[in-house]
């Protein structure tokens, strides 16, 4: 029995250390490719910082609009958006979009464009 006492101890606290996580996949992180849509996600991010010159009509010389689904979609596949905030081009004043802003992005593009 005493045999027993000694072994519970350490084996309760391996047990309970394998079940924490500490990495990145962690449910409460960010969503999973497949959960990325463009109402819940990206236009977001699209309304906060690129409708006040991608409206419709875009405003100081932006060249498309931004406001709807297509929108956003075609220029992510014709107009290289992602490339263009991952270089800072976008948006042209004011801060970057941040590194999870541009990873939803991309989540949202690799998960197929949900809406």
């Amino acid at each position: 029995m005493k045999i027993l006492r000694f072994f519970s101890l350490p084996l309760l606290m391996i047990f309970l250390y394998s079940c924490s996580s500490d990495s990145d996949d962690d449910p409460g992180s960010d969503p999973p490719v497949n959960d990325i849509t463009y109402t819940k996600n990206v236009k977001p991010i699209i309304d906060a910082r690129c409708i006040s010159c991608h409206s419709n009509p875009p405003t100081n010389n932006a060249p498309m609009s931004l406001v709807t689904y297509n929108n956003v979609r075609s220029a992510v596949t014709g107009r290289d958006l992602i490339g263009s905030v991952e270089s800072g081009a976008m948006p042209p004043s004011g801060a970057d979009l941040t590194n999870a802003q541009i990873q939803i992005l991309k989540d949202w593009q690799d998960g197929g464009f949900k809406e």
